[in-house]
């Protein structure tokens, strides 16, 4: 019975050595992040605090750009990145053999159309000028908005990758600008209205609640389930202790009251 008893004591400790160990295997690690400017890194470098005090580094790389952040990803440049949405992720998966994945939802940014030239959407002339970003899926989503005001249709076979090609009915001869996200509130004053992506609305200065003509239906599960901001790495290594860690520092009440107090609905914690 001792001989068991202290087997027994002998694997208990071994045991309690391997959790300690597992608990402090991420301390003095780092983790580099792509971001947007704005929210993004805004919203990393609270999360930064948090990783500090268990012994984790984070260095946010700050882009301008949606392509660099996940080629950065994919090449190991970058641990993570934290940019995008779902149907971003999966179209630029699709059309650049990238082997990215999602770790984690963490915000929405709500779509807005802003004014321009023209002050609202009922004062709209024929042959008005609208900006969309043009990007795939982003573009989708700028004239599913446009489709919700009743600007123009859509084909019904039109999905998440629609492009001006896929408008159906254009009543008023809408001359739908693509142009890259990056440019759609520098050009704002050239054309009569833009739909803007959120980040970049914010970085403006414009919020999509208060400032937009409309906006998406943030309540809407469509655009839940496919427009939330998520964490990504490159596929394998999702379990990384030091990623996990940065998971819940994103999800932390402290990030949660820094994102509802700073951007005032322009975006949304999803957890």
């Amino acid at each position: 019975m001792k001989k068991i008893a202290k087997i027994a004591l002998i694997l208990t400790l071994v045991l309690t050595l391997f959790a300690g160990c597992g608990a402090n295997s991420v301390k003095g690690s780092t983790v580099v992040v792509g971001a947007s400017v704005t929210p993004h890194a805004e919203i990393l470098n609270v999360a930064k605090e948090i990783l500090a005090e268990k012994g984790i580094t984070l260095k946010v790389v700050e882009f301008s750009d949606y392509v660099q952040p996940n080629t950065n990803v994919e090449s190991g440049d970058l641990d993570a990145n934290y940019f995008q949405h779902v149907q971003y992720l999966n179209q630029f998966n699709k059309d650049n053999n990238t082997h990215i994945v999602s770790v984690a939802a963490i915000h929405y940014e709500p779509f807005g159309i802003f004014a321009g030239k023209t002050s609202s959407i009922a004062d709209l002339k024929d042959g008005a000028i609208i900006s969309v970003p043009n990007d795939g899926t982003n573009e989708a989503r700028a004239l599913m908005l446009l489709e919700a005001q009743g600007l123009i249709t859509l084909k019904e076979s039109a999905g998440f990758t629609a492009t001006i090609l896929d408008i159906a009915e254009n009543p008023k001869n809408l001359v739908i600008k693509e142009l890259e996200a990056a440019q759609l509130t520098l050009s704002l004053q050239d054309v009569d209205l833009a739909v803007i992506n959120g980040n970049y609305a914010i970085q403006a200065g414009l919020n999509a609640t208060t400032d937009a003509l409309a906006i998406e239906d943030k309540d809407s599960d469509v655009i839940k389930n496919n427009y939330t901001n998520i964490l990504c790495v490159k596929e394998g290594n999702e379990k990384n202790p030091a990623i996990l860690e940065l998971v819940n520092a994103l999800k932390s009440e402290k990030v949660k009251t820094f994102i509802e107090g700073k951007y005032n609905g322009a975006v949304v914690p999803m957890f």
